[in-house]
């Protein structure tokens, strides 16, 4: 608060959010709720009710006085203020509004919920034995947790919830994913539910703080939870749901402070990939399930303030210095990352104010809430959702005839990398031919012509740079001259010397190529594991070709 009658916020870096119009009498008093997700103004007669990254909720005139003091109840459905005239007042949070697709739900008093369908013109009023604390729409269902109960609605069915009780009278917060949701409290921690209404787990690490969660630093789907450390923001815990437990034996470090985590929602369970920003406002994307998750590490980009997943694919949206921008398909990075600024679309952002936030991201629109508190929506192409949908289904056929209707690069370029990952040569032939890659037709239709189907696989694990995976894949399947010489044209000949040793073959092809590379660039060999099998094994490259032939021979047979 400024000497000047004006509110300003600020974030924990202290870089200005928010700054409000001059108010007509001093600010005497401001209050934090304990959610974190509002905060309360005092000045004389007037209490204003306030959004966390500053606009306004609502405005009351009361006859006290100045108030000169405020504090929240421990669920934050209640202020109470100490006046001027002597008089304590108390306000509870009511008109709180959420949306989904075609659902408006309305707190209109504190124990009583307005339902409006929009598009059946239809409204129905929900009534709670207790005070209504929070409350989530999404995913078919409506959560609702009083101060003693939690409530699950169906959205086709609003008569006859699922109910149970709660321990905990402090529920700060309610995550839905596709098949599950969580509740935070901040006294009991976190618990898992299904929409039966069964507990199906409670997450929890050592020195865990449920106060400082909020839905910035929780993720979650309906695999994988997600919590950004409250007591180092470089550090997050990666759970899975349905036991519980963490996925490693020690949380996920990053060089700068997360401030915001999102995960996809869609597909596979081990490609499950997170979105985070950081610090510097750089977004990252991480394969969150894999092996080695911190090698899954890639930078999509920065400068960005928010982001949020479509509900139904994998496509994701952010606020990118000043431009609002749609990646149809993010997992491109660790396919082929010439892709990726290919297969991403952006607009101008400056219809949406200053500072906005992404609310949601449905169907063919994105919600956006600018800085005065009002919400905006913006159309994005249906295409990219239909495309991923004839992907799913593996119905390639119609997914080119798509592309060729569209004519949209971006579309192509989505298609290139899906096809790439799923090793659907054609396809990938047909979208790189039409981006204008021809140095990669040209690698794929190399990859099209061998016949062995191992090697064939992976080709396309070296052409989406999974070395490791390349290697294994030649070496299960038993073709370990073609392991050894991935590594020799990669330029690996440590690798490839400790394959032809450890299978005693080839040895004398690695030593070979590796005297014809010295001799190219007139260097000395440096390595004492080649110095010394170079002195045991003699190089006969007629030898060495006729091997080589004999291998190639072979692999035809198989």
């Amino acid at each position: 608060v400024s000497t000047q009658s004006t509110g300003k916020v600020w974030d924990s870096y202290g870089r200005l959010l928010f700054s409000s119009h001059p108010h007509h009498y001093p600010i005497m008093s401001v209050s934090w709720s304990p959610n974190g997700e509002m905060f309360a103004v005092g000045a004389f007669n007037t209490l204003r009710l306030c959004d966390k990254s500053g606009w306004c909720y609502s405005l009351d005139k009361p006859n006290s006085g100045s108030i000169y003091s405020l504090d929240w109840s421990r669920d934050s459905t209640l202020v109470a203020g100490g006046c001027g005239n002597g008089h304590v007042i108390f306000a509870g949070v009511v008109n709180q509004t959420i949306e989904w697709k075609h659902l408006v739900i309305t707190l209109q008093e504190e124990k009583v919920l307005l339902v409006e369908d929009v598009v059946n013109n239809t409204k129905d009023q929900l009534e709670f034995r207790d005070r209504v604390v929070k409350m989530s729409l999404g995913w078919e269902h409506l959560v609702v947790t009083t101060s003693s109960q939690c409530l699950i609605y169906s959205t086709s069915n609003w008569n006859t919830p699922l109910i149970f009780d709660l321990k905990g009278l402090t529920t700060s917060a309610i995550l839905l994913a596709r098949k599950l949701f969580l509740i935070v409290d901040s006294v009991q921690g976190l618990s898992v539910y299904s929409y039966e209404g069964r507990l199906i787990s409670s997450p929890k690490y050592s020195g865990i703080r449920t106060d400082s969660l909020n839905v910035s630093n929780i993720a979650l789907s309906s695999d994988t939870l997600v919590l950004v450390d409250s007591r180092d923001s470089r550090a997050y815990h990666v759970f899975d749901v349905n036991t519980g437990r963490e996925l490693t034996d020690k949380p996920l470090y990053h060089s700068q402070e997360v401030l915001t985590v999102a995960l996809d929602q869609h597909g596979n369970t081990n490609e499950r990939c997170l979105g985070f920003v950081d610090k510097n406002n750089d977004l990252f994307l991480i394969q969150i399930r894999h092996s080695s998750p911190l090698s899954k590490l890639k930078k999509l980009g920065g400068m960005v303030t928010t982001l949020k997943w479509h509900d139904t694919t994998n496509m994701l949206s952010a606020l990118q210095d000043g431009r609002f921008t749609v990646w149809y398909y993010p997992r491109a990075v660790y396919i082929d990352t010439e892709l990726l600024p290919q297969s991403k679309v952006f607009k101008e952002a400056g219809e949406f104010g200053k500072n906005p936030q992404i609310v949601s991201f449905l169907g063919h629109h994105c919600t956006l809430r600018r800085s005065d508190g009002s919400l905006v929506s913006t159309a994005v192409s249906p295409y990219p959702t239909i495309l991923q949908n004839y992907v799913a289904k593996s119905s390639w056929d119609d997914a080119v005839r798509l592309c060729r209707f569209v004519k949209d690069a971006a579309l192509w370029a989505s298609l290139a990398a899906m096809a790439t990952s799923s090793k659907e040569l054609n396809t990938a032939e047909i979208a790189y031919a039409a981006i204008n890659e021809t140095e990669k037709v040209e690698y794929i239709s190399y990859i099209k012509d061998i016949s062995n189907k191992a090697a064939r696989s992976a080709e396309m694990s070296l052409f989406c740079k999974q070395t490791a995976e390349a290697e294994g894949t030649l070496l299960q399947a038993g073709l370990v001259y073609r392991a050894i010489r991935l590594n020799i044209d990669l330029f690996r000949w440590t690798r490839a010397l400790e394959l032809a040793v450890k299978h005693k073959t080839h040895v004398d092809t690695v030593l070979a190529y590796r005297q014809k590379y010295l001799q190219d660039f007139a260097l000395e060999e440096s390595d004492n594991s080649f110095v010394q099998y170079s002195k045991e094994i003699q190089v006969d490259w007629t030898t060495i070709q006729n091997k080589i032939n004999m291998e190639l021979e072979n692999e035809r047979g198989k």
